[in-house]
Order: C-alpha cells, then structure tokens, then sequence
C-alpha cells in the first residue's frame, strides 16, 4: 500500500483526528493510537489500527510517548493549543528529538487568534467559515451538514491531505515539520468555489433561493409514494429534455417548464408527480439515463445498491455491518481496509508495543503496578 512502512502516532480524540489517522491506515501506514487509561470507548474510527493505554499524567507515561515519537514518521494530535505543551509534548520538544518528524496538529480554530483556546464544535467551525449562512431552507434557519463539513471533509481529510504533502516533501528535505489544521479554514477551503462563484448566476444571495440549495425545482428532492425519496440534478438543458422525455413515456403530463415564471409553482407540480409513484417504480423509470434522477438511499441500502455493490464500495466488518471503502483507489497501490480484524479496545495492544519498543517484561510489569500503562478489563494481558 502507499504508506506501507510509515509510523503514526494518534493521541486520542473524537471525530476528526481518528478519522485521519484512519485513512493514514487504510492506505497501509502503521498506527499506535495513544488513548488514556480508562477512558470511555468512543473512537468507532479505529479500523487497523493498533492502541496503547498509557497513564499522560505520570512521567514514565510521558517518556513511553517521547520514546514512540522518537521513532514515528508522523504524530496527531487533537488538543487546544498548549495542551501538549503541558504535557511536556510540545513540537519543540518532539522535533528536537526527531526532526524528520510530521506533526500534525488538527483542532477548531488554529493554533492562534482569538478564538483559538475557545471550546468548540462543528457547527460552530461552519459557522464562523461563512458556509453556514448558506446552509438550509428559505427562510428557516441555518442548518448545518451533520458534522461533515468542518470534523470531516475540512479536518480530518484535509490534515491527511496536509500530512501526506509533508510526508512528500520529507523526501526532499528529509525534515519534518508542523502542520496547523484548523476546521474553520479547512471548511472554508472545501467551499473555494462558493466564495469564488458568487458573480454567477446559480446564487441568488438568499439562502433556499439558489440553484445548489432547493431554490430550483429540477435541483431537488421530491418525496415518493411509499415516503421514500428521489433527487432530481437536471442542470444542463439536455438533461431536462431527458426528464421531461422520460416522463412523458411513463405517462406523466404537465411536467414544468426548466425556466417557469413561478419556481414555487413548479415545485409543487414536481412533488405532485413524484408521489404518484414509489421510489422503486421511478428507478425503473430513471436507472441508466440522461436524466440526473437518483434514489435517495438509507445508511443500510446505500450498500446493498446494485451499483455499489458491483463496485465493491462498501465492505463488511467483523460485526457484519457495512463501512465504506477506503478512496480514493489507487491503481498499483490500492488501500486495504483491514475490516477482519476487530477495531482495538482501549489499551488492546499495550503490551505488543512495549516490547516491539523494547521494553522488558520486568519493566511492563512495573508499570502496571504503577498504573503506568493499562489494559481494557484489567492488566490481563499484560
């Protein structure tokens, strides 16, 4: 895989950084991920990865974690700045000991400003990125993407954008560096091309009003018979031709024209002809055209659909449940999600690394009994 042979250190975290860390393991790279001891089991992102419980209050705890970093390719960490520092893990410390070291921090708000001690979440990254004034139906308020667009797509995908470029240049340099990645300006870099577009007429400056957010009725979705749900895409004049084409041999009369006087009256004609049919007849109708109409499909059907499933695009885990492949694929290299293998408990595979670090039974032994290094369910395999 194209990380094959890279060491990553995770401190843990929620959300973003072990979903970095995660696509770091899926395209082959080794990751230790560093929880506390006892802490409560949160991170369903863990898939290959292998996880150490140590004590980061005591210093035998600290000098386990100089000791993996000493030797790591790459280092996450989640915290509020200075956090680290504390800890005695600061990057001036970590980098003097090891300068080939990529240390990617990966927070809210950045490592300064005036928002960057503050606590945070999601929808408040969104928010101060300006996307979220976009977000929603008309006159309704913002309503945020779940929390995809600031702890996922503009925190953990792009700090593993931003680890792997480093990981690059490192050939060059043979230095590591640090790597600021702030969820606020990582949304804001997934949005480039609203900030960017706003002299083009698909906005119309009011939220719910424009062309990407339910302003235009062949830009929507539209509920079925059976409750389910269509999108319609139908942009281009050639794909509305499509549609109207395509309806018309199901029977369907006074389809809306693309560009009508009333929006709101073509919405509502549009909703009228969807609910006269269920989700699976309006496939029979749309699968394999021009027409840009496609199911709206649940968390479980979304693996089941046809397409998907002859692309291999979901797989199986150890509980029998659907993840998503890793992406992108790689031709030569491809990642390889390691979904036979349970994702690790808290402090799973303490005792695996400490003697791969070279450890001897003796010490591990002591720091158990100094509640150094810890075990999920006890010290049973330590």
């Amino acid at each position: 895989m194209a990380l094959k042979g890279i060491k990553v250190i995770e401190m843990a975290g929620l959300a973003p950084a072990p979903f970095c860390g995660m696509i770091l393991s899926d395209f082959g790279a080794d990751v230790i991920r560093v929880d506390k001891a006892n802490a409560p089991p949160l991170d369903r992102q863990g898939r290959g990865k292998r996880s150490i419980a140590l004590n980061l209050k005591s210093p035998e705890g600290i000098a386990i974690v100089h000791k993996l970093c000493s030797k790591a390719d790459v280092l996450i960490e989640p915290f509020r700045p200075g956090v680290m520092e504390k800890l005695g893990l600061g990057p001036s410390v970590l980098l003097s000991q090891n300068p080939r070291l990529i240390y990617a921090r990966l927070t809210g708000f950045g490592q300064n400003g005036p928002y960057s001690s503050m606590a945070g979440h999601d929808i408040n990254y969104v928010a101060l990125s300006g996307l979220l004034s976009l977000l929603g139906r008309h006159k309704s308020n913002p309503l945020p993407p779940q929390n995809l667009l600031a702890d996922f797509a503009g925190g953990g995908l792009l700090c593993a954008m931003g680890i792997a470029m480093a990981l690059f240049e490192r050939e060059k340099s043979n230095m590591g560096q640090i790597i600021d990645a702030s969820m606020v300006e990582g949304a804001a870099y997934i949005g480039s091309w609203i900030f960017k577009s706003r002299d083009m007429p698909v906005w119309s400056g009011v939220r719910g009003k424009s062309w990407f957010d339910g302003g235009i009725h062949y830009y929507e979705t539209y509920e079925t018979k059976d409750g389910k749900h269509m999108t319609v895409g139908a942009l281009e004049p050639q794909f509305y031709q499509e549609l109207i084409q395509r309806l018309a041999d199901a029977g369907v009369e006074n389809v809306p024209d693309q560009y009508p006087d009333d929006s709101e009256e073509a919405k509502a004609k549009m909703n009228d002809i969807f609910l006269q049919k269920t989700q699976e007849e309006w496939r029979a109708i749309f699968d394999g055209t021009d027409a840009c109409v496609a199911p709206v499909l649940s968390l479980d059907e979304a693996p089941l659909h046809e397409h998907n499933l002859s692309r291999g695009s979901f797989v199986r885990n150890t509980k029998g449940q659907y993840d998503p492949a890793p992406a992108p694929r790689l031709s030569r290299t491809p990642a390889q999600a390691q979904n036979n293998v349970e994702e690790p408990s808290i402090g799973e595979n303490t005792r695996e690394i400490l003697i791969q670090m070279g450890y001897t039974t003796e010490d591990i032994q002591k720091f158990v009994k100094n509640k150094v290094a810890h075990q999920i369910n006890g010290s049973a395999k330590l």
